[in-house]
């Protein structure tokens, strides 16, 4: 998928959580290959070629095609699975493949997990004993420097994720156009439940612009997020604060 995957894990049964592991990154080498899109037989590229069709592909393919079909119709088409008019799933494969990582780790026992995919992050569980998780987000104006730190108290599950210019450029596409998105943003990040939507969410957000984003955001359930534009404001949807310190 073009990143870096890290794994943090506490707790349960050592073998176990060992096999779990063993099994997470298989699936997540699995995955690059099946959904690869520079990969000449990844299932995705003959699919685009017309070699394959999603039923003859691994049961994921059609999965992962159903989660990017939605979140282009939560987002109104500013989160979009094509690229230069071919199918181009990646926006949504790396959030859903590092989610389902970690609650099969959570499955097979394990008490806190945290799995990284390329700096978004799905947290399960706590770290220890009246610990939260906590995620620092990069301020991309001030390299090496946090903009806020995300606690995961209370809740058993956490995703935040970031989309920007920060580490790879203009990258991100502007749907209508099929451009690199031209905004005032530098950065999203979003916060909540599931990293497979935390990751579209940003995406989107960051495409439309802060004022149109934010009230976007605003209006998702379990969601808030940090808006950070070129001019140096941060924006925030209102119950973001609750989830800092």
């Amino acid at each position: 998928m073009g990143t870096v995957f890290s794994f943090d894990v506490r707790g349960g049964e050592p073998a176990a959580v060992r096999t779990a592991l063993e099994e997470a990154v298989t699936q997540l080498h699995r995955v690059d290959a099946v959904f690869s899109t520079y990969r000449e037989e990844s299932q995705i590229s003959r699919l685009v070629r017309g070699e394959l069709t999603v039923e003859e592909c691994d049961p994921e393919v059609a999965e992962v095609l159903a989660l990017g079909a939605e979140a282009e119709r939560v987002s109104d088409g500013w989160f979009s699975t094509r690229y230069e008019g071919r199918l181009d799933p990646t926006g949504i494969v790396k959030g859903w493949a590092a989610e389902r990582a970690a609650l099969s780790l959570t499955a097979a026992g394990a008490s806190g997990v945290s799995v990284n995919g390329g700096g978004d992050v799905q947290l399960c569980g706590v770290p220890g004993p009246h610990r939260p998780w906590r995620v620092g987000v990069s301020d991309p104006l001030r390299p090496g420097s946090l903009a806020a730190v995300v606690s995961a108290a209370g809740v058993d599950r956490l995703a935040v994720a970031t989309s920007g210019t920060a580490e790879r450029g203009a990258h991100i596409v502007d749907p209508r156009t099929g451009r690199s998105a031209v905004t005032d943003l530098l950065a999203v990040t979003v916060v909540g439940p599931r990293l497979t939507w935390a990751d579209a969410w940003a995406t989107a957000a960051f495409a439309m612009g802060s004022r149109a984003g934010l009230d976007w955001l605003e209006s998702l359930p379990d969601v808030e997020a940090l808006l950070i534009t070129a001019g140096n404001e941060v924006r925030c949807t209102g119950g973001l604060a609750q989830r800092l310190g």
